[in-house]
């Protein structure tokens, strides 16, 4: 399971022009703020929340097992017993590895890695931490279908994910053989892949979502953990609660049991209670009875099925997602521009953008809960909900009954392929849009299947299926591909969705953070209304924008999100305003800052077995002044990870804010050793070197950042200017042509570009690239 790691940022100087507008717009977001103050009040929350907590004068409820709950459930029970949940995790014996140990091997990268038994136990023979090999005792096994991984003790208590893992398919679709998990890639010890690497740590990777009532009890002092828990598998208390109160109310009379739906659990799983799907015979399509009302039962899924972060394990069943976890959004690298599943993000997240979810779907619409599985078997599932009669044949699939083309989730919930071999639906459950990826480059179902044929095929196919087709649900697609580009105009299309109530919350929290990365008076006069937006991702992502505004633009809007009633968003709220603004908060808001920060700082504490946890802690402590806190915990950052490249980067800024250039210098050294292409180390060296006035030193570094990431328009301008101001304005000029391939579109690369054409000369030149940067400005 991988989780989603927010990873400390490093601050970008503005591009040319942007504090003095910020400064012109602070004024008018304050009275934006003003406005939407006298809202707060009235803001509805997005669902239903839920406060499972016990009464001062009551215990909070146990977890009691499963047994205890089999003798009332015997059918839910034996229905779980089967499924991949209840076989999540197993002590590693006879029933429960299904690889084979019988002396087999495996090679890899020069490594020839052995299994095999002696005494009853499982044994594999591999690389260890120092390179060498050893005899290693498989603890545990984890997961079931279609493969298996072993998970080995380190010391510390440590346990680790073996990056070789067995095929569990039949021999005949290719299984019933060892693998590795990262076919592609040479992993030696010190590499966080390695399976001895802190990225294939299972206390934080895995842990929370394959047992129940798990606690990783990790101890910073001595850098161990102590990880335990209530059952090691998925059980019937991860999904319900703990039990000890609902079988105190089983046991009590009739006469003496408590009224409410929850019968003494810590949630109430009715979304489909009353409820049910009534099919439309003109449409096709069915319609809910009632309205969904809340998402619990969503949110339950939610904790293991969503890409996310964590920032407590004290969390139960019934309390609000966002009290212990922070979703992903549906951001680059991890999704496609028109929502697509890209990297592993485990459905939720790719759900909440579906018509489907807006409808009032929930999981159990399709998968019974106990068991795991469908419903109903293939397209059975679908035609619960439309008519098979008008949707499940060939003049709707245009593929012939039976074929791997008439299979409804083919088209509309295509596959990718994970961890080697298990391949994910996506759930975001689309329309096939070929055109998209000729204007953006995502994928589609149609080519997904016909790889030998074009998109534009593709495209004319559907064109003559269907002349007046529908463009799907995922309207924001074109704007979030524009906004990737740079493109004129993108930015007022991001400021629309944000504040469109049509659109999914996560896409409204999606356009905020696409907003976030160089704030515009449009940006921050759309996330002072997105304070007030009742979702809390919504909040969350607004709260990120303003986060990167100037002190009295973040002092004006975010003050009272140190009251908001979801964590994420107070936490937030409360580590934008750490340094100046902090300053200037009134005595009310101090009481609430420092409970919100504090709040953050322990969500950074319970992680800080990881890099990007003391990194962020570092980063605090050196906004906070306390230098030599914050060079602790970016020590131990760099420890934890040594390709954690932020953390360097943060401890040289530390350096440098003290006046130690040298000392910085050696740290970037230090950081390139284990992230020789990362191009934010070779960037930030270079900075420290033109700080040492070694200007001709640093730019090799800036062009080594440039070739490493040319997307990024800030490594290219700055290395503009180091070779203009080290005497190759030519080169500069060269330097800039290029990098505008790349980004077209980048304010600060425009106006460079101009000023250095006029500089030698080319009025001309300069004017075509002033008028580009003219009709940038105007559109937003």
């Amino acid at each position: 399971m991988k989780k989603s790691e927010p990873q400390a940022a490093n601050k970008r100087l503005p591009t040319i022009g942007l504090l003095a507008v910020l400064i012109i717009v602070a004024a008018a977001v304050g009275w934006l703020f003003l406005e939407e103050q006298k809202a707060v009040d009235r803001r509805p929350e997005a669902i239903e929340r839920i406060t499972p907590d016990s009464p001062p004068d009551q215990p909070k409820p146990a977890f009691v097992g499963n047994q205890a709950c089999a003798g009332c459930h015997a059918s839910e029970h034996e229905a779980w017993t089967g499924s991949q949940h209840a076989k999540a995790m197993q002590v590693a014996d006879s029933d429960s590895v299904l690889g084979d140990f019988s002396g087999a091997s495996f090679e890899k990268d020069g490594v020839r890695s052995t299994f095999f038994q002696r005494d009853g136990h499982y044994f594999v023979r591999t690389d260890g931490p120092d390179g060498k090999l050893a005899e290693y005792p498989v603890k545990y096994t984890f997961g079931l279908e279609p493969l298996q991984q072993y998970l080995i003790e380190l010391p510390g208590g440590r346990i680790q994910a073996l990056g070789i893992a067995w095929d569990t398919r039949s021999g005949a679709e290719g299984g019933q053989k060892w693998f590795h998990l990262y076919p592609d890639q040479v992993l030696k010890p010190g590499d966080p892949l390695h399976w001895t690497g802190v990225d294939q740590n299972w206390n934080y990777q895995c842990a929370d979502c394959h047992s129940t009532n798990l606690r990783k009890n990790y101890d910073a002092d001595t850098r161990s953990f102590a990880t335990d828990w209530s059952e090691i598998n998925v059980s019937c208390e991860a999904c319900h609660g703990p039990g000890s109160r609902h079988i105190e109310w089983a046991e009590k009379g009739e006469g003496e049991q408590e009224a409410g739906p929850s019968m003494g659990l810590t949630v109430d799983l009715d979304e489909r209670h009353g409820a049910s799907w009534i099919l439309n015979a003109e449409t096709g399509n069915a319609v809910r009875s009632k309205p969904r009302k809340h998402d619990r039962e969503i949110q339950v899924c939610a904790r293991c099925h969503a890409r996310r972060g964590q920032n407590s394990d004290d969390f139960v069943a019934g309390q609000d997602f966002h009290e212990a976890f922070r979703p992903a959004l549906i951001e680059p690298g991890l999704y496609y521009d028109d929502g697509q599943q890209r990297d592993e993000v485990f459905i939720h997240g790719s759900f909440l953008q579906s018509k489907m979810y807006s409808r009032g779907v929930t999981c159990s619409d399709c998968h019974e809960p106990h068991s795991g599985e469908l419903r109903a078997v293939g397209n059975a599932v679908c035609s619960t909900c439309h008519l098979p009669g008008k949707f499940d044949t060939p003049a709707h699939s245009h593929h012939a009954v039976g074929s791997e083309g008439a299979r409804c989730a083919a088209c509309h919930m295509p596959d990718t392929v994970y961890m080697v071999n298990d391949a994910r639906a996506d759930h975001s459950f689309r329309i096939p849009r070929p055109d998209r990826t000729i204007s953006m480059g995502t994928p589609n179902a149609c080519n997904a299947c016909h790889s030998d044929k074009s998109p534009e095929w593709a495209q004319a196919a559907l064109a003559d299926w269907y002349p007046d087709a529908k463009p799907g649900f995922q309207s924001f697609a074109e704007a979030f591909a524009s906004a990737g580009r740079g493109e004129p105009g993108s930015r007022s299309r991001l400021a629309n969705i944000a504040g469109d109530p049509a659109q999914p919350a996560i896409i409204r929290a999606s356009a905020f953070r696409r907003m976030a990365n160089a704030p515009t008076p449009l940006s921050l006069g759309a996330a002072a209304k997105g304070l007030s937006d009742p979702d809390a991702d919504v909040r969350m992502a607004a709260v990120g924008v303003l986060a990167e505004a100037d002190a009295p633009t973040r002092l004006g809007t975010l003050p009272r999100m140190l009251r908001d009633s979801s964590k994420i968003v107070r936490m937030d709220a409360a580590r934008a305003l750490v340094g100046e603004a902090e300053a200037q908060l009134s005595p009310s808001d101090r009481a609430a800052f420092d409970s919100a920060l504090k709040e953050y700082i322990a969500a950074q504490q319970f992680e800080a077995d990881r890099a990007h946890a003391q990194s962020n802690l570092g980063t605090l402590y050196l906004a906070q002044g306390k230098f030599q806190q914050a060079e602790t915990a970016l020590r131990t950052a760099f420890d934890i990870d040594p390709t954690f490249s932020t953390a360097s980067i943060n401890l040289a800024d530390l350096y440098r804010a003290q006046g130690n250039d040298a000392r910085a210098e050696q740290t970037l050294r230090d950081a390139l050793t284990a992230n020789a292409e990362d191009a934010a180390v070779n960037f930030s060296l270079g900075l420290t070197l033109i700080r040492q006035k070694r200007a001709e030193e640093a730019l090799k570094y800036f062009a080594e950042a440039v070739r490493q990431a040319p997307e990024d328009a800030y490594f290219a301008y700055v290395n503009a200017i180091a070779l203009n101001d080290g005497g190759v304005p030519g080169k500069a000029i060269e330097a800039l042509e290029k990098a505008l391939l790349s980004n077209p579109n980048d304010p600060g690369l425009l106006s460079l570009m101009a000023t250095y054409q006029l500089r030698s000369g080319h009025e001309k030149k300069a004017a075509e690239y002033s008028k580009r940067l003219d009709a940038l400005r105007e559109s937003e």
